[in-house]
């Protein structure tokens, strides 16, 4: 038992800030930005109602730092896909299939990537974290081709995974090479 009149401290929770975050995300994943409220995501990290609020004040603020999370974690995935593609790898081939897994093993993260980039929309203040995004795109592709096929090619991406996310049925692997080819090596023979 403690010290009469001597208040016990509480139990520390560092990553509770980054619980919260990854939360929003998962709510936004499952329930899209409309679904995203602070008793949502407070249920889905496990904590009470008053530590989202005490960390992240307004709903912007929570879509603000899941924009931040899904953009970093798609970033630090394409950056890591790109690193590790040999020299000489099939471009087009290697793009189709980054694009599936980005539909497949990494849809949460491309759900949220997306509800947030529409968001960004009607909310200026999640512009900034929704170029990163783009501009990181860019980049990447354009370090393996020159900077208008990059551009060309980072919006080719973007939109493919909008209309991969939402397609029925769903698009093909080889459908997305057929059209990274088409960019990439331009029109066969007439």
């Amino acid at each position: 038992m403690g010290t009469p009149g001597v208040r016990r401290g509480r139990a520390t929770d560092p990553d509770r800030r980054e619980r919260i975050a990854r939360a929003a995300m998962t709510v936004i994943s499952r329930s899209g930005v409309d679904g995203l409220t602070h008793r949502a995501v407070a249920a889905e990290a496990d904590v009470p109602l008053g530590s989202t609020t005490y960390h992240f004040a307004t709903l912007d603020d929570l879509l603000a730092v899941a924009l931040q999370r899904a953009a970093d974690d798609n970033i630090r995935l394409v950056r890591t896909w790109a690193s590790g593609l040999p020299v000489d790898a099939d471009l087009a081939s290697a793009l189709a299939d980054l694009v599936v897994e980005h539909l497949n093993d990494q849809r949460p993260h491309t759900v949220v990537e997306y509800d947030l980039y529409i968001a960004a929309l009607h909310r200026p203040s999640l512009r900034a974290l929704s170029n990163a995004w783009d501009e990181a795109l860019i980049e990447i592709f354009s370090a393996r081709t020159d900077a208008v096929t990059g551009r060309v090619l980072a919006a080719m991406f973007c939109g493919l995974l909008m209309q991969g996310a939402i397609a029925d049925p769903p698009l093909t692997v080889d459908g997305f090479r057929g059209m990274f080819r088409r960019v990439l090596d331009g029109p066969g023979p007439a």
